[in-house]
């Protein structure tokens, strides 16, 4: 029997009482200071934006201040409150909260929920990130563009309120647990990275033909405007449907249609905020969708299989640009840039040949199915199935 079914047992052997968070916590708004309130040192500060990518479950020092005057006006969470975003793009990352343990009031942005309560708040933190918590903000969720969760809502929220000696007790094998599990990830995360650059590293080594003084092929070179059909999509976004297995997206996630083509071809994005720009997917099954900022790029030539072209260009189509590209206020990619990019051709066995073992590579880095990538999933899998066992209780 281990220590918790021991504690359970001595405390509660009938069961562990269920109540709503309003119970056992008062929630209130944060208050309204923005990003662009920022200072170098000041009032201590959580923005609801950071919760989603900069902290983890728990915290006693803030990554941002705001000045004493803006702080005037704020909302502020106190030492164990939970500091919740109950606003986001997505449900999953609705209600996503870091646990306060600093000593320091801190100012709390607005789209937030402060939770001030009488538990454990690492136990409390741990139950918001399960997947029965999960099912609970689903349904009190709403909105399209914009998921919320009313911070009054969340009085209604059930949850498990064991003895405070079985939520300690809880809490000690979890954050033994997190870190554990935190280490092995960092770990094979460390592994996948360098996969990554030798993948890289040989990559270019097999598409270097002679172009670094390095090339172990010799080839032919042609421009691109010879081996391809080059086109655009529709600017037509507003009627988006399925075709296909793929869809193509470009900025904030906009589903681009109308133009729909057959596989096998290559496709670039060629607009949008600077990070998107000269991005490369290679379609393989079905059809996709393609808007006006973006590309299609149809390979006729015998001489050149997609996949090899796909690959080539992916390797070195960001370099190219970075030094041909057109910059004003949006950056974009013209039509002569993509002619003139000069491809080679080797023969088409050493193509195969370098397809072949680029894809392994490839399926080794980047396959979520096997591999490292896999790995990292089964134990962040792993790690929330006992977490989720550790906090599920019979009701009393």
């Amino acid at each position: 029997m281990s220590r918790i079914d021991e504690l359970i047992a001595e405390l509660c052997p009938n069961g562990v009482e269920y109540k709503k968070l309003g119970e056992v916590a008062t929630i209130s708004r944060g208050g309204s200071f923005q990003k662009k309130d920022f200072c170098e040192d000041g009032v201590p500060c959580i923005h609801y934006g950071q919760i989603y990518t900069r902290y983890g479950l728990f915290a006693d020092k803030t990554l941002t201040f705001i000045s004493e005057d803006a702080a005037k006006k704020q909302k502020y969470a106190v030492k164990n409150d939970i500091v919740m975003a109950v606003t986001s793009e997505n449900i999953d990352d609705v209600c996503k909260c870091v646990a306060w343990l600093g000593d320091d009031e801190i100012a709390v942005s607005g789209h937030t929920a402060i939770i001030h309560h009488t538990l454990s708040p690492k136990y409390l933190c741990y139950y918001f990130h399960t997947a029965m918590f999960y099912a609970q903000k689903k349904k009190l969720a709403h909105g399209t563009k914009v998921i919320e969760v009313t911070p009054d809502k969340l009085a209604d929220i059930t949850i498990p309120v064991p003895p405070i000696e079985v939520q300690t007790e809880i809490v000690k094998i979890l954050d033994n647990f997190t870190e554990l599990s935190a280490e092995l990830s960092a770990e094979l995360t460390a592994e996948l990275t360098a996969r990554k650059k030798q993948y890289e590293y040989y990559r270019d080594l097999l598409l270097d033909f002679g172009v670094h003084g390095g090339g172990t092929s010799e080839c032919k070179w042609r421009t691109l405007r010879t081996l391809a059909e080059i086109g655009t999509g529709s600017s037509n976004t507003n009627e988006a449907v399925e075709d296909g297995q793929y869809t193509f997206f470009v900025r904030s996630q906009e589903p681009l249609r109308k133009e729909s083509y057959e596989y096998d071809e290559t496709a670039i994005i060629t607009a949008g905020d600077g990070v998107g720009v000269g991005k490369v997917f290679h379609y393989i099954e079905g059809k996709y969708a393609l808007h006006q900022r973006a590309y299609r790029i149809h390979i006729v030539s015998s001489d050149v299989m997609p996949k090899f072209f796909f690959y080539y260009m992916k390797a070195t189509f960001y370099d190219y640009i970075s030094k041909a590209g057109f910059h004003s206020s949006v950056s974009s990619i013209r039509r002569p840039m993509l002619n003139e990019f000069l491809v080679p051709v080797p023969s088409i066995e050493e193509q195969k040949r370098i397809v072949s073992i680029l894809d392994r590579f490839d399926k080794l880095c980047n396959d979520i199915s096997e591999g490292l990538p896999a790995e990292i999933e089964a134990r962040r899998k792993q790690y929330e199935y006992y977490r989720d066992k550790m906090l599920s209780f019979n009701e009393a």
